[in-house]
Protein backbone atom coordinates (compact mmCIF):
# COMPACT_ATOMS: atom_id res chain seq x y z
CA UNK A 1 0.00 0.00 0.00
CA UNK A 2 1.30 3.51 -0.83
CA UNK A 3 0.61 4.81 2.70
CA UNK A 4 2.56 1.95 4.31
CA UNK A 5 5.42 2.51 1.87
CA UNK A 6 5.50 6.25 2.61
CA UNK A 7 5.36 5.54 6.34
CA UNK A 8 8.39 3.28 6.07
CA UNK A 9 10.26 5.94 4.12
CA UNK A 10 9.26 8.52 6.71
CA UNK A 11 10.69 6.47 9.56
CA UNK A 12 13.98 6.15 7.67
CA UNK A 13 14.48 9.90 7.93
CA UNK A 14 16.90 10.31 10.83
CA UNK A 15 15.94 13.84 11.81
CA UNK A 16 12.22 13.03 11.63
CA UNK A 17 12.74 10.07 13.98
CA UNK A 18 14.60 12.26 16.45
CA UNK A 19 11.95 14.99 16.36
CA UNK A 20 9.25 12.34 16.81
CA UNK A 21 11.16 10.98 19.83
CA UNK A 22 11.14 14.45 21.38
CA UNK A 23 7.37 14.66 20.79
CA UNK A 24 6.66 11.23 22.29
CA UNK A 25 8.71 11.89 25.42
CA UNK A 26 7.32 15.40 25.84
CA UNK A 27 3.65 14.48 25.39
CA UNK A 28 4.08 11.28 27.41
CA UNK A 29 5.34 13.47 30.25
CA UNK A 30 2.33 15.76 29.76
CA UNK A 31 0.00 12.77 30.22
CA UNK A 32 1.79 11.77 33.42
CA UNK A 33 1.75 15.31 34.81
CA UNK A 34 -1.90 15.98 34.00
CA UNK A 35 -3.08 12.75 35.66
CA UNK A 36 -0.96 13.58 38.73
CA UNK A 37 -2.48 17.05 38.88
CA UNK A 38 -6.04 15.75 38.56
CA UNK A 39 -5.48 12.97 41.09
CA UNK A 40 -3.95 15.35 43.62
CA UNK A 41 -6.74 17.91 43.29
CA UNK A 42 -9.68 15.49 43.13
CA UNK A 43 -8.72 12.16 44.68
CA UNK A 44 -6.17 12.80 47.41
CA UNK A 45 -7.52 11.20 50.62
CA UNK A 46 -6.33 14.11 52.75
CA UNK A 47 -8.07 16.74 50.59
CA UNK A 48 -11.76 17.56 50.64
CA UNK A 49 -12.32 18.11 46.93
CA UNK A 50 -14.66 20.91 45.89
CA UNK A 51 -15.99 21.98 42.49
CA UNK A 52 -13.96 25.17 42.93
CA UNK A 53 -10.74 23.14 43.15
CA UNK A 54 -11.69 21.25 39.99
CA UNK A 55 -12.43 24.52 38.19
CA UNK A 56 -9.04 25.87 39.28
CA UNK A 57 -7.28 22.74 37.99
CA UNK A 58 -9.04 23.02 34.61
CA UNK A 59 -8.07 26.68 34.37
CA UNK A 60 -4.45 25.75 35.04
CA UNK A 61 -4.53 23.06 32.35
CA UNK A 62 -6.39 24.98 29.65
CA UNK A 63 -6.03 28.74 30.01
CA UNK A 64 -2.37 28.80 28.88
CA UNK A 65 -3.51 27.20 25.62
CA UNK A 66 -6.06 29.97 25.17
CA UNK A 67 -4.08 33.00 26.29
CA UNK A 68 -0.55 32.06 25.23
CA UNK A 69 -1.42 30.04 22.13
CA UNK A 70 -2.21 32.81 19.61
CA UNK A 71 1.01 34.65 20.49
CA UNK A 72 3.35 31.65 20.74
CA UNK A 73 4.10 31.72 17.03
CA UNK A 74 5.51 35.24 17.25
CA UNK A 75 8.22 34.08 19.66
CA UNK A 76 8.79 30.76 17.93
CA UNK A 77 9.64 32.64 14.76
CA UNK A 78 12.38 34.46 16.70
CA UNK A 79 13.90 31.71 18.84
CA UNK A 80 15.73 28.65 17.55
CA UNK A 81 13.17 25.89 17.87
CA UNK A 82 15.68 23.26 18.92
CA UNK A 83 16.68 25.49 21.84
CA UNK A 84 13.02 25.92 22.74
CA UNK A 85 12.74 22.13 23.06
CA UNK A 86 15.94 21.85 25.11
CA UNK A 87 15.39 24.73 27.50
CA UNK A 88 11.59 24.36 27.61
CA UNK A 89 11.70 20.71 28.64
CA UNK A 90 14.50 21.28 31.15
CA UNK A 91 12.51 24.16 32.63
CA UNK A 92 9.42 21.94 32.87
CA UNK A 93 11.49 19.25 34.61
CA UNK A 94 12.58 21.77 37.25
CA UNK A 95 9.05 23.13 37.65
CA UNK A 96 7.68 19.59 37.99
CA UNK A 97 10.22 18.93 40.75
CA UNK A 98 8.98 22.08 42.46
CA UNK A 99 5.39 20.83 42.10
CA UNK A 100 6.33 17.51 43.75
CA UNK A 101 8.01 19.37 46.61
CA UNK A 102 4.90 21.50 47.11
CA UNK A 103 2.75 18.34 47.24
CA UNK A 104 4.98 16.71 49.85
CA UNK A 105 5.23 19.91 51.88
CA UNK A 106 1.44 20.52 51.79
CA UNK A 107 2.02 24.04 50.48
CA UNK A 108 -0.87 26.48 50.05
CA UNK A 109 -3.08 25.66 47.07
CA UNK A 110 -2.37 28.94 45.27
CA UNK A 111 1.37 28.21 45.23
CA UNK A 112 0.73 24.73 43.85
CA UNK A 113 -1.47 26.15 41.10
CA UNK A 114 1.15 28.76 40.15
CA UNK A 115 3.73 26.01 39.71
CA UNK A 116 1.36 23.86 37.63
CA UNK A 117 0.33 26.88 35.54
CA UNK A 118 3.96 27.56 34.62
CA UNK A 119 4.43 23.96 33.47
CA UNK A 120 1.37 24.03 31.20
CA UNK A 121 2.23 27.50 29.85
CA UNK A 122 5.63 26.27 28.63
CA UNK A 123 3.89 23.27 27.09
CA UNK A 124 2.13 25.52 24.57
CA UNK A 125 5.47 26.62 23.12
CA UNK A 126 6.71 23.03 22.89
CA UNK A 127 3.65 21.75 20.98
CA UNK A 128 3.55 24.70 18.60
CA UNK A 129 7.28 24.38 18.01
CA UNK A 130 6.99 20.68 17.18
CA UNK A 131 4.44 21.46 14.47
CA UNK A 132 6.45 24.41 13.12
CA UNK A 133 9.65 22.33 12.94
CA UNK A 134 8.15 19.41 11.03
CA UNK A 135 8.67 20.83 7.49
CA UNK A 136 12.40 21.14 8.30
CA UNK A 137 12.81 17.36 8.68
CA UNK A 138 10.33 16.01 6.08
CA UNK A 139 10.15 16.59 2.33
CA UNK A 140 7.06 18.24 0.85
CA UNK A 141 5.70 15.01 -0.67
CA UNK A 142 5.35 13.31 2.70
CA UNK A 143 4.46 16.34 4.82
CA UNK A 144 0.73 15.51 4.94
CA UNK A 145 1.52 11.99 6.15
CA UNK A 146 3.94 13.36 8.74
CA UNK A 147 1.30 15.84 9.94
CA UNK A 148 -1.08 12.93 10.39
CA UNK A 149 1.39 10.59 12.09
CA UNK A 150 3.11 12.97 14.51
CA UNK A 151 0.09 14.48 16.38
CA UNK A 152 -1.62 11.08 16.49
CA UNK A 153 1.49 9.46 17.93
CA UNK A 154 1.78 12.31 20.43
CA UNK A 155 -1.83 11.83 21.56
CA UNK A 156 -1.21 8.11 22.01
CA UNK A 157 1.94 8.91 24.00
CA UNK A 158 -0.03 11.26 26.28
CA UNK A 159 -2.66 8.53 26.78
CA UNK A 160 0.06 5.99 27.56
CA UNK A 161 1.62 8.47 29.97
CA UNK A 162 -1.71 8.83 31.74
CA UNK A 163 -2.01 5.05 32.03
CA UNK A 164 1.56 4.83 33.35
CA UNK A 165 0.72 7.50 35.92
CA UNK A 166 -2.26 5.46 37.17
CA UNK A 167 0.02 2.41 37.51
CA UNK A 168 2.75 4.31 39.38
CA UNK A 169 0.19 5.84 41.71
CA UNK A 170 -1.14 2.41 42.66
CA UNK A 171 2.35 0.95 43.17
CA UNK A 172 3.65 3.97 45.10
CA UNK A 173 0.85 3.92 47.68
CA UNK A 174 -1.22 6.60 45.99
CA UNK A 175 1.69 9.06 45.98
CA UNK A 176 0.93 11.89 43.57
CA UNK A 177 4.39 13.34 44.21
CA UNK A 178 5.97 10.11 42.90
CA UNK A 179 3.90 10.43 39.72
CA UNK A 180 5.04 14.04 39.24
CA UNK A 181 8.67 12.93 39.69
CA UNK A 182 8.13 10.45 36.87
CA UNK A 183 6.83 13.31 34.72
CA UNK A 184 9.90 15.40 35.62
CA UNK A 185 12.16 12.52 34.55
CA UNK A 186 10.37 12.24 31.18
CA UNK A 187 10.63 16.02 30.65
CA UNK A 188 14.36 15.73 31.33
CA UNK A 189 14.63 12.89 28.79
CA UNK A 190 12.77 15.01 26.21
CA UNK A 191 15.21 17.88 26.75
CA UNK A 192 18.22 15.59 26.41
CA UNK A 193 16.73 13.96 23.29
CA UNK A 194 16.47 17.44 21.73
CA UNK A 195 20.27 17.72 21.92
CA UNK A 196 20.52 15.04 19.23
CA UNK A 197 19.27 17.65 16.73
CA UNK A 198 21.60 20.31 15.35
CA UNK A 199 20.97 23.79 16.83
CA UNK A 200 20.02 25.40 13.50
CA UNK A 201 18.34 22.39 11.89
CA UNK A 202 14.77 23.25 12.90
CA UNK A 203 14.90 26.95 12.07
CA UNK A 204 13.68 29.55 11.90
CA UNK A 205 15.74 31.21 9.20
CA UNK A 206 17.11 34.57 10.22
CA UNK A 207 15.42 37.58 8.64
CA UNK A 208 16.87 40.98 9.57
CA UNK A 209 13.70 42.80 8.52
CA UNK A 210 11.56 41.26 11.27
CA UNK A 211 9.68 43.84 13.36
CA UNK A 212 10.33 44.47 17.02
CA UNK A 213 8.72 41.99 19.40
CA UNK A 214 6.19 44.49 20.78
CA UNK A 215 5.16 45.45 17.27
CA UNK A 216 4.77 41.78 16.30
CA UNK A 217 2.62 41.01 19.35
CA UNK A 218 0.40 44.04 18.69
CA UNK A 219 0.07 42.99 15.05
CA UNK A 220 -0.97 39.49 16.16
CA UNK A 221 -3.74 40.98 18.30
CA UNK A 222 -4.92 43.09 15.34
CA UNK A 223 -4.90 40.03 13.08
CA UNK A 224 -7.10 38.11 15.53
CA UNK A 225 -9.57 41.00 15.59
CA UNK A 226 -9.55 40.98 11.79
CA UNK A 227 -10.44 37.28 11.89
CA UNK A 228 -13.42 38.04 14.16
CA UNK A 229 -14.60 40.76 11.75
CA UNK A 230 -14.20 38.34 8.86
CA UNK A 231 -16.48 35.86 10.64
CA UNK A 232 -19.06 38.57 11.30
CA UNK A 233 -19.68 39.15 7.58
CA UNK A 234 -23.05 37.79 6.35
CA UNK A 235 -21.38 35.46 3.85
CA UNK A 236 -19.64 33.66 6.73
CA UNK A 237 -22.79 33.34 8.87
CA UNK A 238 -22.79 29.54 8.61
CA UNK A 239 -19.23 29.33 9.97
CA UNK A 240 -20.01 31.83 12.74
CA UNK A 241 -23.12 29.93 13.84
CA UNK A 242 -21.22 26.64 13.78
CA UNK A 243 -18.48 28.12 15.99
CA UNK A 244 -21.06 29.50 18.41
CA UNK A 245 -22.81 26.13 18.57
CA UNK A 246 -19.55 24.27 19.17
CA UNK A 247 -18.56 26.70 21.92
CA UNK A 248 -21.85 26.08 23.76
CA UNK A 249 -21.60 22.31 23.27
CA UNK A 250 -18.06 22.36 24.64
CA UNK A 251 -19.45 24.29 27.64
CA UNK A 252 -22.03 21.54 28.19
CA UNK A 253 -19.43 18.78 27.94
CA UNK A 254 -17.20 20.57 30.47
CA UNK A 255 -20.03 21.13 32.95
CA UNK A 256 -21.12 17.49 32.74
CA UNK A 257 -17.50 16.34 33.19
CA UNK A 258 -17.12 18.34 36.42
CA UNK A 259 -20.40 16.87 37.68
CA UNK A 260 -19.09 13.38 36.82
CA UNK A 261 -15.82 14.06 38.64
CA UNK A 262 -17.64 15.01 41.83
CA UNK A 263 -19.99 12.03 41.59
CA UNK A 264 -17.07 9.63 41.10
CA UNK A 265 -15.27 11.15 44.07
CA UNK A 266 -18.18 11.07 46.53
CA UNK A 267 -21.62 9.80 45.50
CA UNK A 268 -20.59 6.73 43.46
CA UNK A 269 -17.60 5.45 45.46
CA UNK A 270 -16.63 4.71 49.04
CA UNK A 271 -12.90 5.47 48.69
CA UNK A 272 -10.81 7.87 46.57
CA UNK A 273 -9.11 4.89 44.89
CA UNK A 274 -12.45 3.43 43.83
CA UNK A 275 -13.56 6.84 42.56
CA UNK A 276 -10.35 7.24 40.56
CA UNK A 277 -10.87 3.87 38.87
CA UNK A 278 -14.47 4.79 38.07
CA UNK A 279 -13.37 8.10 36.58
CA UNK A 280 -10.73 6.30 34.51
CA UNK A 281 -13.46 4.07 33.10
CA UNK A 282 -15.63 7.08 32.25
CA UNK A 283 -12.76 8.86 30.50
CA UNK A 284 -11.91 5.72 28.54
CA UNK A 285 -15.53 5.44 27.42
CA UNK A 286 -15.58 9.09 26.46
CA UNK A 287 -12.41 8.50 24.42
CA UNK A 288 -14.14 5.57 22.73
CA UNK A 289 -16.96 7.98 21.86
CA UNK A 290 -14.41 10.32 20.27
CA UNK A 291 -13.13 7.42 18.16
CA UNK A 292 -16.68 6.39 17.20
CA UNK A 293 -17.36 9.98 16.10
CA UNK A 294 -14.37 9.83 13.75
CA UNK A 295 -15.93 6.74 12.14
CA UNK A 296 -19.58 7.88 12.05
CA UNK A 297 -19.30 11.60 11.29
CA UNK A 298 -17.92 11.43 7.72
CA UNK A 299 -20.89 9.28 6.68
CA UNK A 300 -23.52 11.20 8.70
CA UNK A 301 -22.27 14.67 7.75
CA UNK A 302 -22.03 13.55 4.13
CA UNK A 303 -25.68 12.46 4.12
CA UNK A 304 -27.13 15.30 6.20
CA UNK A 305 -24.64 18.11 5.74
CA UNK A 306 -22.31 19.30 8.56
CA UNK A 307 -24.79 21.83 9.98
CA UNK A 308 -27.67 19.35 10.19
CA UNK A 309 -25.36 16.77 11.76
CA UNK A 310 -24.60 19.29 14.55
CA UNK A 311 -28.37 19.75 14.98
CA UNK A 312 -28.83 15.98 15.29
CA UNK A 313 -26.00 15.74 17.83
CA UNK A 314 -27.25 18.58 20.01
CA UNK A 315 -30.87 17.36 19.80
CA UNK A 316 -29.83 13.85 20.84
CA UNK A 317 -27.87 15.28 23.76
CA UNK A 318 -30.90 17.33 24.87
CA UNK A 319 -32.87 14.09 25.25
CA UNK A 320 -30.16 11.75 26.53
CA UNK A 321 -28.45 13.95 29.13
CA UNK A 322 -31.40 14.10 31.56
CA UNK A 323 -32.39 10.48 30.83
CA UNK A 324 -28.91 9.19 31.66
CA UNK A 325 -27.80 11.84 34.16
CA UNK A 326 -30.73 12.37 36.51
CA UNK A 327 -30.69 8.85 38.02
CA UNK A 328 -27.15 9.64 39.29
CA UNK A 329 -26.23 5.97 38.92
CA UNK A 330 -22.91 4.59 37.70
CA UNK A 331 -24.08 2.56 34.69
CA UNK A 332 -26.19 5.31 33.01
CA UNK A 333 -23.43 7.85 33.65
CA UNK A 334 -20.87 5.60 31.93
CA UNK A 335 -23.19 5.43 28.92
CA UNK A 336 -23.54 9.22 29.05
CA UNK A 337 -19.74 9.58 29.00
CA UNK A 338 -19.58 7.59 25.76
CA UNK A 339 -22.55 9.39 24.18
CA UNK A 340 -21.26 12.88 25.01
CA UNK A 341 -17.81 11.96 23.73
CA UNK A 342 -19.36 10.93 20.41
CA UNK A 343 -21.65 13.97 20.24
CA UNK A 344 -18.96 16.51 21.18
CA UNK A 345 -16.31 15.16 18.83
CA UNK A 346 -18.81 14.58 16.03
CA UNK A 347 -19.92 18.21 16.28
CA UNK A 348 -16.32 19.40 16.36
CA UNK A 349 -15.45 17.49 13.18
CA UNK A 350 -18.50 19.01 11.47
CA UNK A 351 -17.61 22.49 12.74
CA UNK A 352 -14.04 22.12 11.48
CA UNK A 353 -15.45 21.20 8.08
CA UNK A 354 -17.80 24.19 7.95
CA UNK A 355 -15.06 26.62 8.97
CA UNK A 356 -12.61 25.19 6.43
CA UNK A 357 -15.23 25.45 3.67
CA UNK A 358 -16.72 28.87 4.45
CA UNK A 359 -13.71 30.90 5.61
CA UNK A 360 -11.33 32.37 3.05
CA UNK A 361 -7.90 30.76 2.95
CA UNK A 362 -6.12 33.97 3.94
CA UNK A 363 -8.08 34.10 7.22
CA UNK A 364 -8.34 30.40 7.98
CA UNK A 365 -5.34 30.12 10.30
CA UNK A 366 -6.40 33.14 12.33
CA UNK A 367 -10.00 31.92 12.56
CA UNK A 368 -8.79 28.58 13.88
CA UNK A 369 -6.75 30.45 16.50
CA UNK A 370 -9.95 32.19 17.61
CA UNK A 371 -11.67 28.80 17.52
CA UNK A 372 -8.99 27.35 19.81
CA UNK A 373 -9.46 30.17 22.31
CA UNK A 374 -13.26 29.75 22.34
CA UNK A 375 -12.94 25.97 22.68
CA UNK A 376 -10.78 26.12 25.81
CA UNK A 377 -12.38 29.18 27.44
CA UNK A 378 -15.80 27.50 27.15
CA UNK A 379 -14.46 24.47 29.01
CA UNK A 380 -12.98 26.59 31.80
CA UNK A 381 -16.16 28.67 31.99
CA UNK A 382 -18.20 25.50 32.34
CA UNK A 383 -16.06 24.43 35.27
CA UNK A 384 -16.61 27.82 36.89
CA UNK A 385 -20.40 27.64 36.48
CA UNK A 386 -20.43 24.07 37.81
CA UNK A 387 -18.39 25.21 40.82
CA UNK A 388 -21.14 27.68 41.69
CA UNK A 389 -23.99 25.20 41.25
CA UNK A 390 -22.77 21.80 42.44
CA UNK A 391 -23.39 20.56 46.00
CA UNK A 392 -20.52 18.75 47.79
CA UNK A 393 -21.51 15.27 46.54
CA UNK A 394 -22.09 16.38 42.94
CA UNK A 395 -25.82 15.52 42.75
CA UNK A 396 -27.30 18.55 40.98
CA UNK A 397 -30.47 18.03 38.97
CA UNK A 398 -30.41 21.77 38.18
CA UNK A 399 -27.05 21.50 36.41
CA UNK A 400 -28.16 18.44 34.42
CA UNK A 401 -31.31 20.24 33.29
CA UNK A 402 -29.32 23.39 32.44
CA UNK A 403 -26.97 21.35 30.23
CA UNK A 404 -29.96 19.75 28.47
CA UNK A 405 -31.58 23.17 27.92
CA UNK A 406 -28.39 24.59 26.37
CA UNK A 407 -28.14 21.58 24.05
CA UNK A 408 -31.78 22.09 23.10
CA UNK A 409 -31.26 25.80 22.41
CA UNK A 410 -28.33 24.97 20.13
CA UNK A 411 -30.44 22.44 18.23
CA UNK A 412 -33.39 24.82 17.77
CA UNK A 413 -31.38 27.89 16.72
CA UNK A 414 -29.07 25.99 14.39
CA UNK A 415 -32.04 24.17 12.80
CA UNK A 416 -33.59 27.56 11.95
CA UNK A 417 -30.28 28.77 10.53
CA UNK A 418 -30.06 25.63 8.39
CA UNK A 419 -33.56 26.23 6.98
CA UNK A 420 -32.84 29.78 5.81
CA UNK A 421 -30.94 28.90 2.63
CA UNK A 422 -33.70 26.42 1.66
CA UNK A 423 -36.38 29.15 1.84
CA UNK A 424 -34.13 31.58 -0.06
Amino acid sequence: MPVVRDLRLLMRLRHFRRLLCVRLLSQGADGVYQVALAAYVVFSPEKQTSPTAIASAMAVLLLPYSLVGPFAGVLLDRWRRRQVFVHGNLLRALLALATAALMVGHAPDWLFYVSALCVTAVNRFILAGLSAALPRVVDAERLVLANSLSPTAGTLAATAGGGLAFGVRLVASDSDAAVVLLGAFLYLCAGLASLSLAPDLLGPDRHPERPYLGTALAETARELLAAVRHLAAPRRAEAAWALAAMTLMRFCYGAFLVLLLMLCRYALSDTPEEGLRLLGTALALSGAGFFAAAVVTPWAAGRLGPGRWIVVCSGAAMVLVPALGLPFAAAPLMVAAFVLGLITQGSKIATDTVVQARVEDGFRGRVFSVYDVLFNVAFVGAAGVAALMLPPDGRSAVLVVLVAVVYGAVAVVLARVERRPARA
